[in-house]
């Protein structure tokens, strides 16, 4: 479990800088982030087998793992 797909930083490395200073100077970003980061955790942990769910929970977790990805992306590519 040491190695979680879908981290954000890796995910869009063009902005890892963008996202360290958002979620030092944005508490809705930083949220959102820590948002991410528990549902990717549990989507990840739900795949492996760690924490088996249901293929209609593992639907939604994952896509209220996309919906939180887009709100994320937007604020970083926002001018």
């Amino acid at each position: 479990m040491s190695n979680t797909p879908h981290k954000l930083m890796q995910d869009f490395p063009e902005h890892a800088d963008r996202i360290s200073d958002l979620r030092q100077t944005d508490a809705h970003f930083a949220r959102l982030l820590d948002e991410y980061h528990d549902v990717n955790r549990a989507v990840h942990r739900a795949e492996t087998d760690v924490e088996p769910v249901s293929d209609a929970h593992m639907q939604d977790m994952r896509k209220q793992r996309m919906a939180l990805k887009d709100q994320l992306y937007a604020t970083l590519t926002a001018a």
